[in-house]
């Protein structure tokens, strides 16, 4: 396949200044609105029918070839995130308080060059769509888009999704069967009691000792609830009480993040939380309400579509730069709603870890004010998307 890396390569600059240009205009969820144009105007002009607007801000392009009926999807995030950056490169964000930090103009500007490779040399026979999804942060632009038909307009038999990971060396690709990347949802706790002076703390009911006992008791969800042998995380990122030292205020307020690899985890997480919540608050003569808000879903590869992009990777890059089954993530994903209604796969591509393999700013981790995308994925991820697409819509 070097014939393929090659070519792609040798007009890639192309694609780097895409990349960067989308770096330089970063838009959060629903507000990709200069992204979107850029890719659909790039797919028309290439050959590509192309929806605008579905979902919101998302973007498809569908190319046919032959008589073939077999249909592929290949999906890429184009949204950023409300962080300043600090990578100090040339193309760093134009806009303050907002940035790339997480690679979806990588993602976007290699789909992209797969697509034009594709239209201009795409040896396949079948249906592809090119799907590029606004509001990945948190967002739910994958729900969004399949609201508003996404899968009943532009049916795939498999869907596959890649993103970068910093840490792992440049252009490495990294698998995984199964449950790989967890669920992710929220709660708002306040905890009512009854304020008072400081002073005199019997004749109040503190909510402030309520939330702190509560903040350790939260902790024994995963260490005494969960099997030791399954993941589950749960974050207190936020407390907040009172204003003033000699007051005991009458509310406190805590915020939670829950996270787990498996449905029946998930579900135990949220019934164990609503059982610990009420019987702690109860127990410093407090109340509590508790605003619990689903996120995503657990991301399930399907086995027979990982084995094949498995293959694919083999087949493109050699044995010494792919790992077969690497370990899950607990962060969080919305191409897992895209995997509840088809088969499909997604896989990681290595951003560089430092020193001679990559610059630091691919080492650093996503949702980092110093992050940046390594621009010598945009030819590995390319060529990995057209050889896919070609063999999974291979002819004869």
């Amino acid at each position: 396949m070097t014939y393929l890396l090659d070519a792609l390569n040798a007009r890639i600059g192309e694609f780097v200044h895409l990349r960067r240009d989308i770096h330089q205009h970063p838009e959060l969820a629903f507000e990709e609105h200069r992204t979107a144009a850029l890719v659909a105007d790039k797919l028309e002009g290439w050959g590509y029918a192309v929806e605008r607007g579905i979902g919101g801000t998302g973007v498809v392009g569908r190319l046919v070839r032959g008589t073939g009926a077999r249909r592929l999807g290949l999906r890429a995030d184009m949204d950023a995130l409300p962080i300043d950056e600090a990578s100090g490169t040339e193309w760093a964000s134009v806009h303050p308080g907002l940035m790339h930090a997480c690679g979806h103009d990588g993602h976007t500007a290699m789909l992209l060059a797969a697509a034009r490779h594709l239209a201009e040399h795409g040896d396949f026979d079948g249906t592809l769509h090119l799907v590029f999804q606004p509001a990945e942060e948190g967002g739910g632009g994958a729900l969004r888009m399949m609201d508003d038909g996404l899968f009943e307009r532009y049916p795939c038999d498999a869907i596959f999704a890649m993103h970068n990971m910093p840490g792992v060396a440049q252009g490495h690709l990294v698998f995984r069967d199964g449950a790989s990347m967890a669920s992710s949802d929220y709660a708002t706790i306040t905890i009512e009691g009854i304020g008072g002076h400081g002073a005199m703390p019997h004749r109040t009911a503190d909510p402030v000792v309520a939330a702190a006992s509560l903040v350790m008791a939260l902790q024994t969800l995963v260490s005494r609830n969960v099997d030791p042998l399954h993941a589950a995380v749960v974050t207190v990122g936020a407390l907040h009480a009172g204003q003033a030292n000699n007051v005991i205020p009458a509310s406190a307020r805590l915020e939670l993040s829950l996270r787990a690899l498996d449905r029946d985890v998930r579900a135990l997480l949220e019934r164990r939380l609503r059982a610990l919540v009420a019987a702690q608050a109860e127990s410093f003569g407090c109340t509590a309400r508790i605003d619990w808000r689903p996120g995503y879903a657990v991301l399930v590869n399907t086995p027979t579509e990982t084995a094949f992009a498995r293959e694919v990777a083999l087949d493109l890059l050699g044995a010494d730069k792919v790992t077969l089954n690497g370990p899950p993530l607990t962060g969080s994903e919305d191409f897992a709603f895209m995997l509840e209604r088809v088969p499909g796969s997604y896989l990681l591509i290595g951003n560089g870890q430092g020193g001679d393999d990559s610059p630091a700013q691919s080492a650093c981790m996503v949702h980092n004010p110093g992050y940046d995308f390594n621009d010598a994925n945009l030819p590995v991820g390319a060529a990995y998307w057209v050889r896919l697409a070609e063999r999974f819509l291979v002819k004869g």
